[in-house]
């Protein structure tokens, strides 16, 4: 078996924090077990809610502490602003947001930047870079904890992507990924 390892100086990395890279707001659902939906609503349905491009799941009322103006990362946004629920189609508006207006622009500037996000942020991303369809997005499935590098060209557009980890390895995360709709 062959390794890799890959070794890199330390040096400051600003940190841009975004609310607009959060996970998706799953509205009534938020915080439940996946499991325990599933089990209630069946795989199909959590499937629909979770996977769907522009299917969003029950809304949270404003009055309900889930609600996104009660956590303090949302400190300074607008209410108007502030998902009760929403669909992949809502969290790429918002992650393509983000990406134009900040993180293209680091880009840009000659940095490389080391983007840390939730499952369906990321998956709105990948979506955008790879130019992946709607539905295709739906079986988009992106392991926690392992690399994807994107090399860019000038305009940003994606020449290569690849992850930093073994098939055998990746296959089983992405396989994991997939598995956290099915009920127990």
């Amino acid at each position: 078996m062959r390794s890799k390892i890959i070794i890199q100086p330390t040096r400051q990395i600003p940190v841009i924090r975004d609310w607009r890279l959060n996970e998706q707001h799953y509205g009534a659902l938020q915080g439940l077990n996946k499991a325990e939906i599933a089990a209630k609503h069946g795989e199909d349905q959590v499937l629909i809610w979770r996977r769907s491009y522009d299917t969003s799941p029950p809304p949270v009322s404003e009055e309900d502490d889930r609600f996104s103006i009660n956590d303090s990362r949302y400190a300074g946004i607008e209410k108007s602003r502030l998902p009760k629920t929403e669909c992949l189609r809502d969290t790429v508006e918002r992650v393509i947001e983000c990406w134009n207006e900040k993180l293209s622009k680091e880009i840009r500037s000659g940095k490389m930047l080391f983007i840390v996000a939730h499952g369906n942020s990321l998956r709105a991303l990948v979506k955008y870079l790879n130019q992946i369809a709607d539905k295709e997005s739906i079986e988009l499935n992106i392991p926690a904890g392992i690399p994807l590098v994107y090399e860019l060209d000038s305009a940003l557009t994606c020449l290569r992507h690849y992850y930093l980890a073994d098939v055998k390895i990746l296959n089983n995360a992405m396989a994991e990924v997939a598995k956290q709709r099915k009920a127990k």
